[in-house]
């Protein structure tokens, strides 16, 4: 396309320089050029949290947030929360395209083959303290599964890439399982490969002394539906980490973990239980509207709405709030849906809200549905990493992919002091340390 270039008039020098505009952006390296003599090291950008900085380019996940739109790999949400399990979805997001039948049946052995912990492993989660956090049980398990695997350090090999994706697919659920059944002080439970996926996953939670683990179908397709949810989201805080670890060319447990790490935070996936919290405060129904006064003079926190993305209704928000009507005909509606529901109802038709975009998100519904479902609060984010680990992985595959790709190392503004002298230690008066 033509005059697809941006000219940067240089006011120090009074020398402009053109760059070309690819895809809606510059290539930062471009700035380099701008320079006040031969000796400059050139013009760098400030970006803190990376609100304006395209670090990568993928093929994964696309997100329009001005209209509400989340796509994998070209598939609307809509259509494979709908139509699609979570092992198809994770088979697409994987590998580039939905499987056939027998690409399916193919995909779904595999990872029924591999749902086993060593038993060194499940000796390893055995050890941590009786009510240990189930999240930091997760992270250190998956992180120690390196050493289970050695292997998995020779990224370069495609094949042992495939295999050591399969193995963290298949064994997620495991774990989460044996972490939480750790936390309540019962045996873990041996995964039954004769059950899908999420069926496994709530027999390894659930089972208790029957022969045989019964999922109720309609529990077992809304997890289902959740895992699609939040199976990838482009370049978030976690997969950012996970890019910014493969980098380094880092084996992928070890990389994963660090994701989890990151996702253990409760501004990324703790926002779920924060709205439990936030209903839990307002009440009742009735107590709604003097809650919604409230934050407009600024008093209160408002969670589970707005996203640093969608500037629109959240696409799986939606998805959520079927999932919930469908849970709820099982388990009973629990108070927190009836003040919800009339939180959301307010906030999308009142003025404050619409102004400065506050839409309900992902978050708003789904910890209604977990805790409905029987999960304590302090799960919910293991159970986003679940799912999370389809994309981490196929975005740590990516970068593999990419020759444009090196290890990330940011710069930065250096804001301290210039060349000091040094004061031999009998010399120095008390100070007070300024970092």
């Amino acid at each position: 396309m033509e005059n697809q270039t941006l000219t940067i008039t240089d006011n120090r020098t009074g020398q402009s320089c053109t760059v070309p505009i690819y895809e809606g952006a510059i290539r930062a390296m471009e700035l380099r050029k701008i320079k006040t003599d031969a000796d400059d090291f050139g013009m760098m950008t400030y970006d803190p949290a990376f609100l304006n900085t395209a670090s990568c380019e993928s093929s994964i996940t696309f997100i329009d947030g001005d209209r509400g739109i989340l796509r994998y790999r070209g598939y609307p949400i809509e259509d494979l929360a709908q139509h699609c399990t979570f092992l198809e979805v994770a088979y697409l997001i994987l590998n580039g395209e939905l499987p056939n039948q027998s690409q399916l049946q193919d995909w779904e052995a595999q990872i029924f083959k591999h749902t086993m912990l060593h038993e060194t492993t499940k000796k390893f989660m055995e050890g941590f303290r009786y009510n240990a956090h189930p999240m930091p049980m997760l992270i250190s398990t998956v992180a120690a599964l390196s050493t289970v695997y050695p292997e998995a350090r020779h990224i370069d090999d495609p094949e042992n890439r495939k295999l050591q994706i399969t193995r963290l697919v298949a064994k997620m659920p495991t774990i989460t399982g044996y972490s939480y059944r750790h936390h309540l002080g019962f045996p873990y439970v041996y995964p039954d490969n004769d059950l899908g996926y999420c069926e496994n996953f709530m027999n390894m939670l659930w089972k208790m002394v029957e022969p045989k683990y019964a999922a109720n179908p309609v529990l077992a397709r809304a997890l289902d539906i959740l895992f699609i949810l939040h199976a990838d989201h482009e370049q978030n805080c976690s997969t950012n980490v996970m890019r910014a670890v493969g980098s380094a060319h880092a084996d992928p447990y070890v990389a994963v973990a660090a994701a989890a790490a990151a996702l253990s935070g409760p501004l990324h996936g703790g926002a779920n239980q924060e709205v439990l919290e936030m209903l839990d405060q307002i009440g009742s129904k009735d107590k709604v509207g003097a809650f919604v006064k409230g934050l407009k003079e600024g008093h209160g926190k408002l969670m589970g709405f707005g996203h640093r993305v969608y500037k629109n209704y959240d696409p799986r928000a939606r998805i959520v709030k079927w999932c919930a009507d469908q849970v709820f005909e099982v388990t009973g509606k629990n108070p927190r849906l009836e003040i919800a529901i009339e939180l959301e109802r307010i906030a999308l038709e009142d003025e404050y809200f619409i102004k400065r975009k506050l839409y309900p998100n992902v978050d708003f519904y789904s910890g209604i549905i977990f805790q409905a479902m029987g999960f304590d609060p302090h799960y919910f984010t293991v159970l986003f990493a679940i799912p999370r680990t389809v994309g981490w992985l196929a975005q740590w595959q990516e970068l593999l992919a990419d020759s444009e790709q090196k290890i990330a190392r940011p710069r930065q503004i250096y804001t301290g002091y210039g060349k000091r002298e040094f004061i031999p230690l009998e010399k120095r008066t008390a100070t007070v340390a300024t970092a």
